[in-house]
């Protein structure tokens, strides 16, 4: 389990923000990570009673892949209290993201922070990651206690992949990573392929076959290395659809989702 200091995922600032819908309320939390000043949305329907609590972990760096809030919002409304960390260094956030390397803290003391929000009521949190969020998602349910069940969409499993196939990547993962063959224990560290064994928590895989910005590869490769280690591991994969899916379908597969994740 990740070692923290007492001031870890306690909140220094909550801001009211208008409500994005009908029922539901929404609050950026600026929180402590490792002695940084780091951000993420709150998103929570309006509800006398404490609800289950839910994390999702943003896909992309910086400013590519940014926290949606019609995304969060969607998953609010199926009964959840939902933090989506930002990772340090966006929003004004402190310190620099580094693509699942120490900003995974910032997603590990999230999750500490909703535990300890008034507004939830669940000491299992199930996360959901979309694309390199699955890096995020799968590092906390190998390092973190009480994370399940960890879903995800679209995701990275070996990084060392998306550096053969993402040519336009390359300088980022150069620069934010390292080079492969100089730095190659920095993509395994990043790859959930590498150490399937030690993921605590049952998986569902959801990708498209013909993703273009992650290939379904992955999904495969990282089916494989669970189903290799003996960990419980479900796929759907989705025939013609990409990266990001049509909204009626997209709404289609979150039913399926919360499905799964209530089980």
């Amino acid at each position: 389990m990740s070692q923290y200091t007492e001031a870890d995922g306690t909140i220094i600032e909550r801001e009211q923000l208008p409500d994005p819908a009908e029922g539901i309320r929404l609050e950026k939390l600026t929180y402590w990570s490792q002695g940084l000043k780091v951000k993420g949305y709150l998103c929570v329907p309006v509800s006398a009673e404490p609800l289950p609590g839910l994390v999702y972990c943003r896909g992309g760096i910086r400013n590519v892949g940014m926290v949606r809030i019609p995304r969060i919002v969607t998953l609010a409304r199926r009964g959840y209290a939902v933090f989506a960390p930002f990772y340090r260094g966006n929003d004004g956030g402190e310190g620099r993201e580094d693509f699942g390397g120490e900003d995974r803290h910032d997603l590990y003391n999230g999750i500490r922070l909703l535990r300890s929000l008034p507004e939830t009521n669940s000491e299992r949190i199930p996360l959901i990651g979309f694309s390199r969020g699955a890096i995020m998602a799968l590092l906390a349910a190998k390092e973190c206690e009480g994370i399940g069940p960890v879903v995800v969409w679209g995701g990275v499993s070996d990084l060392l992949l998306t550096y053969e196939e993402r040519v336009d990547l390359r300088r980022m993962l150069k620069r934010v990573v390292g080079h492969p063959r100089k730095d190659e224990e920095a993509y395994r560290s990043r790859s959930p392929i590498c150490w399937a064994g030690q993921i605590g928590s049952p998986v569902l895989i959801i990708h498209g076959s013909e993703d273009e910005h992650v290939g379904v590869e992955h999904a495969y490769r990282l089916a494989k290395a669970m189903e290799t280690a003996g960990k419980p591991v479900t796929m759907n994969i989705y025939h013609g659809r990409a990266h990001v899916f049509p909204r009626e379908e997209d709404e289609s597969v979150l039913d399926t989702i919360f499905g799964w994740i209530s089980h």
